[in-house]
This record gives structure tokens, sequence and C-alpha cells, in this order.
């Protein structure tokens, strides 16, 4: 098929009813998305949307995702268009999508832009914040029609942020706040800064990040960065296939100082996917510092 020709098809499949009243969005680029009605043909190209759509109710209308979209279940069994590198643009005109979800700083600019000039809407989102989930949840309810969906989801992720939010007020009240090093790659070694999503759930959870003022959002430190900044507990995962590979790796760490702090262990898609099983990884990490409490107060005595 020509791209030119399947470019018209496209635009005539999603051109507006005179009727109806339109749908108007406005996505994280402030581009404004008209629709004549609720998309019933969506296409993820990135894993964490396709979590957020199933999440908002509208799993059912998903045609295709991108590669790694691997929850819920479900979202294995659909199509495959492409990853964050490359999407298959000759696929995506034979699915006839009425909407695209795409990921600012995780798809390409190229890609994006070339959907568009096929006659496609495309949704272009960012998760910066915690509080960025519930408004994405809103947002692709409102786009697929199914509002009361998303906002029980929102509202669900919202009531139990707002908990541990307290939890972690409590704790910062009467405990002394630990040191934490985050690790989200092995090599190089990768970090957050305290714009990162991550950093802000250490701090709810009464932690605080030791590179927070580092001006980069993912930054590579080393180990010897990391001993001066003098943590008092290791967590992550990153690259890791699972707990013992990670725990293995800070065991077996040059710096013998290094290998007396604890590590422990966060699944990486519980807390580096902008979805709202974000929660499950702040739940993790104020776990790990309420144990790591313990054996830090016997220290200082």
């Amino acid at each position: 098929m020509r791209l030119r020709g399947a470019a018209a098809v496209v635009l005539l499949a999603l051109g507006f009813s005179a009727h109806a009243t339109p749908l108007e969005v406005r996505d994280d680029r402030g581009q404004l998305l008209r629709f004549a009605a609720p998309a019933e043909r969506i296409i993820s190209i990135a894993p964490h949307l396709t979590e957020i759509t199933f999440a908002a109710g509208a799993g059912g209308k998903l045609v295709a995702v991108s590669e790694y979209s691997d929850y819920p279940p479900e979202a294995k069994r659909l199509p495959r268009i492409g990853d964050g590198a490359r999407v298959d643009i000759e696929r995506i005109l034979t699915l006839k999508p009425d909407l695209i979800l795409a990921w600012k700083s995780g798809n390409q600019v190229g890609d994006i832009e070339k959907l568009m000039r096929l006659g496609f809407r495309v949704w272009v989102s960012e998760v910066s914040r915690l509080a960025d989930i519930p408004r994405l949840l809103r947002d692709v309810a409102r786009l697929a029609g199914t509002a009361a969906a998303g906002e029980r989801a929102a509202g669900d992720f919202e009531r139990e942020l707002q908990r541990l939010r307290d939890r972690g007020g409590v704790q910062a009240r009467t405990q002394e706040p630990l040191r934490v090093f985050y690790e989200i790659w092995h090599q190089p070694l990768l970090t957050v800064n305290g714009a990162h999503m991550i950093s802000a759930a250490i701090t709810l959870c009464g932690g605080i990040n030791i590179f927070a003022d580092v001006p980069v959002l993912t930054p590579a430190v080393s180990l010897e960065a990391v001993l001066a900044a003098r943590p008092h507990i290791l967590l992550g995962g990153g690259s890791a296939n699972g707990e013992a590979e990670f725990l293995g790796r800070w065991s077996r760490t040059p710096l013998a100082a290094l290998r007396a702090i604890p590590a422990r262990f966060i699944a990486p898609d519980g807390i580096q996917r902008q979805s709202p099983r974000v929660i499950d990884g702040i739940r993790a990490i104020c776990a790990h510092l309420d144990s790591a409490h313990v054996p830090l107060k016997k220290l200082s005595r």
C-alpha cells in the first residue's frame, strides 16, 4: 500500500461528524486534540501507556501495543508495532487506529511527526510527577469514553498515595531519615536526581535521596561517589534479572565499605514504569526503609 493513498484513507476515516459534539483534550505538548466521539481503535506505543489504558477501562479498545507491553497479561496477546526506537508505520496504517498514545521522552520525535503527517491523532504524554499518573488515567479514559472506570482507578491511586504519604510523614517525625542510594542501571551505574519520580517516592517514604541535588535527571555515578555520599541503604533493581542478581552484584562490589551497607531489591516494573503499579514500588521502598531503621538505631547508640 502506498503511504500517500493510505494517508487519504486514514484522514477520511477520522473525519468529524458535523452533528456530534466534539471531544477536546490537550496533551503534554500543549496540542489540542479534537474527536467527534470517543476513540474505538487505540494503539499504545509505550508499555506504561498500555498499562494506563487497561487501568482506565479501555484495554478492550487496544488494537496493538509496543514491545515490552507485558502487563496486564491480556496485553501480551495484542499485536506488536515496534518500540521506542522505531514503530512500524505500515502496520499501523493497516490497523486504522483513531487514536495513538505516545510517550514524549520515550518515542522518536520523527515517528510521532510522521504519524501526524499521515493524519493520525497522536496524544503525547509525559509523566514526571506522581500526580501525573491519575491525570493520565482520567485523560485516557475521557479519550476512550470510559470516564467512570478511569475516575475509579485515579481515585484509588490518589487515596493509596495519600495513605503512604501520611505514613511517611509520621515516620519522618519519629525516626532518623535514612540516606538512600537508588540504582536504576548497573553499567554504567545510574541513579536519579530530585526531579525524578523515584526520588519523590523515596521522600514520600521518609528517606533522603543522596543524589537529589545533581542537575542531571539520571546521572552516572562511581562507586566511590556513592560511598562518599554516606548512604544507609542501597535500593534498586534496574537491569538485574531478579533479586539474587541485584544482591549478588552489591555483595561483590570492590569497595568493602559498600558491601557492609544493606542492599534491597525493588522490582523495576513496579517503580520505573509510569503506571498505577508505581504504588507497588512505593510500598516496597517504604517497607525496606522501615526494616532498615532498627539496625540503624542500634548502631547509633
